[in-house]
């Protein structure tokens, strides 16, 4: 009965801990996502790499429950994780004109059930450098993407406004009296319901400071706060 209640307890511990560590590690991702006002972010992330590991571990106790007794593939159940991610992967991609958001947001989703799948089998090094890996990804790519833009003359611009109808329009008109080109715009969620927050990206002409755009985009009625990235 001792040696009965040693490996239940062991059991019970393995579980818990590989549970544990994939909710750490996806929520590390996920605060990421979450500080970039994405759609899926902390709380989504460790769902999906929780459920992933939780996926792996009744795949190795049905096979450590039936072996010798019927054929089990333990790598069965965390194949249909891969495959099956895709939907909410898809949910997070949204097309806005000629741009599409949310391509990042849904690799990192599909990568944190890998990750996932990775902890719930006990493959500890591999699910820990992954998780490292994707997240110094994310951080650093960003900050690459904000280093190109600067060296294509590119400035990228956040403008914090209320919910008025025509004032995308009267955005654009001061952007057009200047001659600046949008090359893209992305709307961001905002902490208000009732204001808007809009990323754009411009070029601006050599004889234009940006320095005075934001102070002629602050004259604007309705916009509460610009700034730049």
């Amino acid at each position: 009965m001792g040696i009965l209640m040693d490996i239940n307890f062991e059991f019970y511990f393995i579980t818990a801990f590989r549970l544990l560590l994939a909710c750490i590690l996806g929520g590390l991702i996920g605060y990421e996502r979450e500080s970039m006002n994405r759609p899926a972010g902390f709380r989504t992330h460790i769902l999906v790499c929780l459920g992933a590991a939780l996926v792996m571990l009744t795949s190795q106790f049905i096979f450590e429950k039936y072996k010798g007794i019927t054929n089990i593939d333990p790598a069965r159940l965390g194949a249909q994780v891969i495959s099956g991610i895709g939907f909410l992967g898809a949910g997070t991609i949204i097309r806005e004109g000629m741009s599409v958001r949310g391509l990042t947001t849904a690799a990192s989703l599909w990568a944190v059930s890998c990750v996932g799948i990775a902890a719930g089998i006990g493959f500890y090094e591999g699910a820990i450098i992954a998780a490292l890996v994707i997240y110094l990804t994310l951080i650093v790519l960003k900050k690459l993407e904000i280093s190109f833009a600067k060296k294509r003359q590119l400035n990228i611009l956040y403008v914090k406004t209320h919910n008025i109808p025509g004032q995308l329009g009267n955005i654009g008109c001061l952007f057009g009296k200047h001659d600046i080109t949008i090359k893209n715009i992305e709307f961001l969620n905002s902490d208000d319901d009732n204001d808007a927050l809009i990323k754009f990206l411009v070029k601006l002409p050599g004889n234009v400071k940006k320095e005075d755009i934001i102070g002629e985009l602050q004259l604007i009625e309705g916009i509460s706060k610009v700034y730049e990235e």
